[in-house]
Formats: C-alpha cells, structure tokens, sequence
C-alpha cells in the first residue's frame, strides 16, 4: 500500500518501448507512491497496455501520437501533474530498472516542507559515498559530461545524466523543456541555476542490468546532445 506521507507527491515516469521492464518498474514504484504518471512516446511495443494494467494502483497512462524524445514527455508529464493542486513534490524515474525507489524515496523526503523548507530540487548521483558506475568507458562518458556542463552551465555537480530527480512544486513550476531528445538533461540544470533553485545531491544506487545496459545512450549520443545545446 503506499505511504500516506508521498500523498502530495507525483511520480513521472518517461517511457519508450520499455514492455520488459515495465511491469517491474510500476510494481515497486506503486508500492511506495500512489500517483505515477507514465508518458508513452508512441511506443510500439505493449507499453502502454502495460501501464493501463495499473490503473488501480495509481498510474495514470498519456501518450504522445509521434515519438518525440524523452524530454517531451517528461516535459508531458510535470504539465500533468502541475494539475494537481494538492501535487507539492515531483519525482522523475527512468523506467528501465536502473533506479532505485527507496532512493527516490529518501530523496523525496529531503524535500518535505515541514523539514527542508528552503530546498528546491534534489539530483541524484552516481559519483557520491564511493559510489560509481561500472565500466571505464561510461565513468569516462559521465566525467566528460560534467566537465562540459559545469563551464557551460556554471552548476557544479558530481553527475549530471541521472534522470532520478526530485523538485518542489515551485521548482517543477519553472521547468520548460524544449529539447525534446536527450540534452533535455542539460537544459534542466540550466533551468536549475536560472530559476536560482537551492539544490542537492544524493548518493544513489544504479542497477546495471543487460537489459539497462542495451537502452543506455551511447557516448556518440551523447557528444551529439552537446552539440544540439550549443547550436540551438
């Protein structure tokens, strides 16, 4: 059942022909969270007749008519859930299996008014308490990352491709995502220092499975994300 005190909090969940997963990812996430938003992007897989089947326990299924890319539908989602007034907490989640929900959790809680009113948004990292992605090429792919957006963006972080986030409604408020595809990650952490947000980060577990290796972005993808920044 889940916890009475995520009662003013959604979750946005992104989702593009993520069927093996899927079923797993909403069974963890509504045991804990009672308001999930899953953002099909015109999967062609069974996705989205996944989702429906969770209709019961909280999530609620949009899809796009075209596949637009990953920061569209987060972008979907948050306009969603910005519907709910009571909505004070928003958490964005990947749904390949990487992430962990009681991180999402415990970060979630980081921003519970009553006892960090001052926090806005809460990134999590891979880089923080000894902890780190495995593989010398994909450490190497996140240390190039935050090298670039630290002198392009001025936010001095440890990891800044982890699509586990948490905002206040007054963060998620200020988040207006135009790129589409993936430099969306980029373009949140612009919005971050523009809105003049106070943000943390929170060590955080990935889980490195077969299948969430295949669906990871590769390092071409991701010099091209930069470069779509750049020219925009």
């Amino acid at each position: 059942m889940p916890a009475a005190e995520f009662d003013d909090l959604w979750v946005v969940l992104p989702v593009f022909n993520e069927a093996p997963m899927l079923a797993a990812t909403l069974s963890g996430l509504t045991e804990t969270f009672g308001h999930v938003c899953v953002v099909d992007d015109c999967s062609s897989d069974d996705s989205a007749q996944i989702a429906e089947g969770f209709r019961d326990q909280g999530v609620r299924l949009l899809r796009h008519s075209f596949n637009i890319g990953q920061g569209a539908a987060l972008q979907t989602g948050i306009e969603y859930a910005l519907r709910d007034p009571e909505m004070m907490r928003l958490v964005t989640f990947n749904a390949n299996g990487q992430h962990s929900v009681p991180d999402a959790a415990a970060m979630a809680r980081l921003l519970d008014p009553t006892q960090n009113p001052e926090l806005d948004v809460v990134l999590a990292s891979r880089f923080l308490d000894g902890t780190r992605p495995a593989g010398f090429l994909q450490r190497r792919q996140l240390k190039l990352a935050v090298a670039f957006t630290k002198a392009a963006v001025g936010i001095k972080l440890t990891d800044n491709h982890n699509g586990l986030m948490a905002f206040s409604r007054w963060a998620a408020e200020h988040i207006h995502l135009k790129q589409n595809g993936m430099a969306h990650a980029t373009e949140i952490l612009e919005q971050i220092m523009a809105m003049k947000a106070n943000y943390a980060e929170y060590p955080s577990q990935i889980t490195n499975s077969s299948y969430s290796k295949y669906k990871r972005q590769s390092l071409l993808n991701s010099i091209n994300n930069l470069v779509d920044l750049i020219l925009r």
